[in-house]
């Protein structure tokens, strides 16, 4: 019960590795919020983790809205008292051609993966502020904050960003006894990668379904694509004490794709 007395929020918990971090955390003892775009989504989570004997509650979030983050926070707080840590996880992608990458593209991928890290991180740390006993942000990043994919670049960027606002982040919010932390995932066996998947044969990057995640996961030196449970571990290691001497850092949890 690592989490015991802990509040949560996770964004984009939904499904994939955030819902699979929400299940871990509210089995150590978190409530969880679980905030998502989809909210009947968001909502069946967290009714799946209320079942299992959990705690936790669900609220829409545009999380490329500083208003509907703030909203977020605030039914949070509203529903359990006050916030601990902070997952901002939210993201997608759309492959394109290097050549044909268009503004619609970019901006869409960085408003939420970007700017939407930039506001959650604002956000729940002015939260935690007005608590005055710190608190933890966690914040997704990915192998493609560390290398460049030709048909990713706008994902990529964001990424990169995401490790920027990461160790700016925990220079600024130190005195204030918050840390702030992330975890690199790579080719991980869910949704967003089912589509991915999906787009890149579209874009004539892959010849048949399955085959993009193939190729990608034959560079996995454990031998497998992750699964959420995989990733949810270290989210709960960062969530912890166990991690309270720990900032400005990104955990790779890949598989060993990227060696640095």
């Amino acid at each position: 019960m690592r989490m015991e007395g802990r509040v949560v929020i996770v964004t984009g918990a939904a499904q994939g590795i955030g819902l699979g971090i929400a299940r871990r955390l509210a089995g150590e003892g978190a409530r969880v919020m679980i905030g998502d775009l989809n909210a009947d989504g968001a909502e069946s989570a967290a009714a799946e983790i209320t079942e299992a004997g959990h705690s936790a509650a669900s609220h829409f979030v545009d999380v490329s809205s500083r208003g509907s983050t703030r909203d977020l926070i605030a039914a949070c707080v509203e529903r359990f008292g006050r916030l601990d840590v902070m997952f901002n996880n939210a993201g997608f992608n759309k492959p394109e051609p290097f050549l044909e990458i268009t503004e619609d593209v970019w901006h869409r991928i960085m408003n939420v993966n970007g700017l939407g890290v930039l506001l959650g991180t604002q956000e729940a740390a002015k939260q935690m502020i007005s608590q005055g006993d710190g608190g933890k942000i966690i914040n997704t990043a990915s192998i493609a904050s560390r290398q460049g994919y030709p048909s990713f670049v706008p994902y990529c960027a964001s990424k990169f960003a995401v490790v920027s606002i990461i160790q700016g982040a925990a220079r600024a919010l130190a005195e204030h006894g918050i840390t702030v932390n992330g975890f690199a995932p790579g080719v991980v066996d869910t949704p967003l990668w089912e589509q991915l998947d999906k787009d890149l044969v579209a874009i004539g990057d892959a010849e048949e379904p399955g085959q993009a995640m193939a190729d990608f996961s034959a560079g996995i030196l454990v031998g497998r694509a992750a699964q959420p449970d995989d990733i949810a571990g270290t989210a709960l290691f960062l969530a912890s004490a166990d991690s309270d001497y720990m900032t400005g850092q990104v955990v790779m949890i890949d598989g060993g794709m990227v060696l640095v």
